[in-house]
């Protein structure tokens, strides 16, 4: 079979091998990211004029993009990592595909961090990471160097894909135009690599049903971390308390529908 193009198919309608055949392939990825890559150098449109924001909003978002760039990171060495430990040759492919994109978000958020004045994003990056991101990145390298695959693929691409989802997708409602522009990329990525992870962990536990259990402590141990998380992005995008979103909703929703809810 050939895979036809992202835009042209319903995913929900393919069976099973089929399936993964399609959305695991390189030439699925060529075509999600065709809209939103080609010509749009550094995540954005090449015309479009970089801002001068206020002080006080350039350092949020420096902060917060420096926390982007923890994040990213983790999921780049989690990816990389993992392609060795995939079970099957469409995972590995797949997982290859998301090497890419990390890869590419980082390289995007470093850029508008240096367009932000940051000359040394390295040692800004450790200056103001958050260190719950910090933790959880330690847990998931853990996981992966312990041989847990299904722990690993379930922080990596159901926890921290369906996080960086929501936050990114809220803040880019709420950026400048470049920013907004970057974020709205990548949040289709994001989407992407949580769906890998829920879809093949869906399909792990219905064979596998004493690892739920295990997913659920794993699940517990990352909790706080998660809550860290999210309320550490919501104070660098600059939210008071009483005015935050119910940013974790969607990360509740993957736990619901994986049947991890304790």
């Amino acid at each position: 079979m050939t895979p036809a193009s992202a835009g042209d198919i319903e995913l929900h309608d393919l069976r099973d091998q089929q399936f993964l055949d399609e959305v695991h392939s390189f030439q699925f990825w060529f075509d999600s990211v065709e809209g939103y890559l080609t010509d749009r150098p550094y995540g954005r449109d090449a015309d479009v004029a970089v801002p001068v924001l206020e002080p006080e909003l350039a350092d949020r978002l420096v902060t917060t993009l420096c926390n982007y760039c923890l994040g990213e990171t983790a999921a780049l060495d989690g990816a990389s990592s993992l392609v060795h430990d995939a079970p099957t040759r469409n995972a590995k492919i797949f997982l290859a595909t998301q090497v890419a994109d990390e890869a590419r978000h980082l390289e995007v958020f470093r850029y508008r961090l240096g367009e932000l004045g940051i000359a040394d994003p390295e040692a800004e990056i450790e200056r103001r990471g958050n260190q719950a991101l910090v933790e959880f990145r330690g847990e998931l390298l853990d996981m992966i160097a312990a041989g847990d695959w299904p722990a690993a693929v379930f922080a990596q691409n159901v926890v921290l894909e369906t996080l960086e989802y929501t936050v990114f997708r809220f803040h880019a409602d709420n950026a400048d135009e470049v920013t907004r522009q970057m974020l709205r990329g990548v949040v289709a990525d994001e989407r992407r690599h949580s769906g890998f992870g829920e879809n093949h962990l869906g399909r792990w536990l219905a064979t596998e049903p004493s690892g739920r259990q295990r997913l659920q402590a794993v699940r517990q141990r990352l909790d706080p971390l998660v809550a860290a998380i999210f309320s550490g992005a919501l104070d660098d995008i600059g939210f008071a308390p009483a005015d935050r979103p119910p940013l974790a909703r969607d990360y509740v929703e993957a736990i619901d529908r994986l049947g991890l809810t304790a």
